[in-house]
């Protein structure tokens, strides 16, 4: 867990707030009511619930939690937000990383902490988009080990540590939760419990009628959506985790990505203007995504002048206040409409983000941290920083070298050649250095050789139909190279460190 790897505090006391995004909420929200429907809308929900009525795929709770989410979309609460009521969050909501107190120095008071906590992972999606099958949290990301691995050594290292009991909880979707069961198995002797449940699987609605896909005839897996991880509060009420977990003396939940090697708010760069932001709404802390954003703001939301922080989703849940909430059914979460094309068919999938649900615990907090604490792998040129020297690995902690002087990570720009992890690996004999790198961006049919060093701002471009190859143990610094000349191989002796403003033309 990377709060105890970074000097926070592992759980929170009674009376203190969780370097997080949520405090302990021990008032309940007022719930929030459901505009009323058109009568053109009435009918279509009603259609709509006749034909979801008849899917046996899903369960009776998943039926009434997607009719409740198209009534609230129908009813006008997925508009978006009013810019004009936006304000920046104050400092006491948007807490800074450094002024949390440390853990405590009596193991045996940090083992009472621990053993309230359970460790949540999003483990819904799929690795498809870097070329993957199967869930994305086993993708090999260093040494051989997966998303899943680090996790699991992580909180074994805790549990061993402190003699605690920190479970783990994956939520899995649909698409992920078979072969999550079989892979888990390989853990069976680790000190840690491991415990797994589904989030919603809802069916996707036709543009054209407004009726679930699945009722057309298309019930296979793309008829159905997981909706979004704003579902893991209901998920975790309807699968009996919750009520289980605080039956054993449970108190708190830590919740993340799977794929988020860092992991709360963290500081803007330009590599992250898409991502949620938190602002002051009516009152209240509140996520903002770029969804909800209106077209003529879109830019003014991207800038990093404004809107300085995003959310990295990591949240810190009270598991009392969560039940208090979905009970009283106010968990009611800004709905995102997602407008997919399946077999040439236009859908719509309802969706809603966890983060968004922060307005509705009273003393929620944000904490600014630092960007150590954020290292997604979304794409393959961030496994390229992770597999680097950049970072160490001990114990499942995945941590910043301290041999790197500059506190940004480099920019890294891969080609489409680059994009799948089995291509990516087959051209590398080994990673690149990059502890001195400033950008590096990759375009064409390019390989590199072993031992290779990287440092300042490095270009490497194959014309089109040739291949460049980068020999072993060149060192390249503030270079273009590739450009105009067939590179198969590259000479190494046109590859040493050369003046910061000099382009490299490669041997004659």
């Amino acid at each position: 867990m990377p709060i105890i790897s970074s000097g926070a505090s592992p759980a929170p006391s009674s009376s203190s707030c969780v370097p997080s995004w949520f405090c302990c909420s021990l008032t309940q929200s007022p719930m929030t009511g459901v505009g009323s429907l058109s009568a053109e809308a009435a009918e279509k929900l009603s259609k709509l619930q006749a034909a979801v009525a008849g899917l046996g795929q899903i369960s009776d709770n998943e039926k009434s939690g997607f009719i409740s989410l198209v009534s609230r979309y129908l009813s006008g609460e997925a508009q978006h937000i009013e810019w004009s009521k936006i304000q920046t969050p104050t400092d006491e909501v948007l807490v800074p990383y450094d002024s949390l107190a440390g853990p405590a120095e009596d193991i045996e008071t940090t083992k009472k902490l621990l053993d309230k906590l359970v460790v949540l992972k999003l483990n819904g999606g799929l690795g498809t988009t870097m070329g993957c099958t199967g869930p994305k949290s086993v993708i090999e990301v260093r040494n051989g080990l997966t998303f899943l691995d680090l996790i699991v050594m992580q909180i074994e290292s805790l549990n061993v540590k402190y003699g605690c009991n920190v479970p783990l909880l994956l939520m899995n979707s649909f698409n992920t939760h078979d072969d999550t069961l079989k892979i888990v198995e390989k853990y069976g002797n680790s000190k840690i419990q491991i415990h797994n449940f589904n989030q919603s699987q809802y069916p996707r609605l036709v543009v054209d009628d407004f009726m679930p896909l699945p009722s057309k005839g298309k019930t296979e897996k793309d008829g159905w959506y997981p909706p979004g991880h704003g579902d893991v509060f209901s998920a975790l009420m309807n699968s009996g985790k919750l009520d289980a977990f605080l039956s054993q003396g449970k108190e708190y939940v830590f919740v993340a990505n799977s794929d988020n090697l860092g992991a709360i708010v963290t500081p803007k760069t330009l590599a992250d203007v898409k991502g949620g932001t938190l602002i002051s709404y009516e009152g209240r802390v509140q996520l903002l995504e770029i969804a909800q954003v209106p077209d003529e703001h879109v830019n003014e939301f991207k800038s990093i002048e404004k809107f300085k922080i995003f959310n990295t989703n990591n949240l810190w849940l009270n598991l009392k206040a969560v039940k208090r909430l979905v009970d009283a059914q106010a968990l009611k979460m800004e709905i995102i409409p997602n407008l997919k094309e399946v077999d040439g068919v236009k859908v719509v999938q309802l969706e809603t983000a966890v983060g968004a649900a922060i307005r509705f615990f009273d003393n929620a907090i944000g904490v600014n941290v630092p960007r150590s604490r954020f290292l997604p792998v979304k794409a393959t040129s961030d496994l390229l920083l992770v597999q680097s020297d950049l970072y160490t690995l001990a114990d499942g902690f995945v941590t910043r070298n301290n041999m790197r002087a500059n506190p940004a990570n480099p920019s890294i720009e891969l080609g489409p050649e680059f994009k799948k992890v089995a291509t990516f690996l087959s051209r590398f004999k080994s990673i690149p250095s990059i502890i001195e790198l400033d950008s590096l961006k990759v375009a064409g049919d390019v390989s590199f050789g072993a031992g290779i060093v990287l440092k300042g701002k490095v270009v490497v471009s194959a014309n089109p139909g040739e291949k460049l190859e980068i020999p072993d143990g060149a060192v390249l610094e503030n270079k273009v190279s590739g450009e105009g000349k067939s590179r198969c191989p590259l000479d190494p002796s046109s590859l040493g460190p050369t003046d910061a403003t000099q382009k490299e033309d490669g041997p004659s």
